[in-house]
């Protein structure tokens, strides 16, 4: 498993904001943050918060497991909204207007 910095853990929590807030995330992935705050806030846990420190392990576990599993989706969002993709939006569009070019093949035995 790779090390994780603190830092980069404490970006990946202030991610989830902007990941909730966006339309195009799955709604499991959001499923999975909204249950994980519903076991915070719930009475019930599998070790009590009695046991301190130890009550709080079971949430600690839960919450790297989450960030874990959404890394991936949570490092799109460090600096607040994802970026657009504008690949697809103007893929068939000729933006460049007036210009003419060619394209020359190499002559692969000459590097011609």
């Amino acid at each position: 498993m790779q090390f994780i910095s603190f830092r980069v853990l404490i970006s990946r929590i202030k991610a989830i904001k902007s990941m909730m807030r966006d339309k195009t995330v799955p709604r499991r992935k959001k499923a999975l943050v909204v249950l994980g705050i519903i076991y915070l806030l719930l009475p019930v846990d599998l070790i009590p918060p009695v046991l301190f420190p130890f009550g709080f392990l079971d949430d600690l576990v839960l919450w790297l497991w989450i960030i874990w599993n959404l890394k991936d989706t949570l490092d799109l969002y460090w600096d607040g909204e994802k970026p657009q993709d504008f690949s697809k939006a103007f893929a068939e569009e000729d933006i460049v207007e007036g210009v003419e070019f060619t394209v020359d093949q190499e002559d692969e035995k000459h590097g011609r």
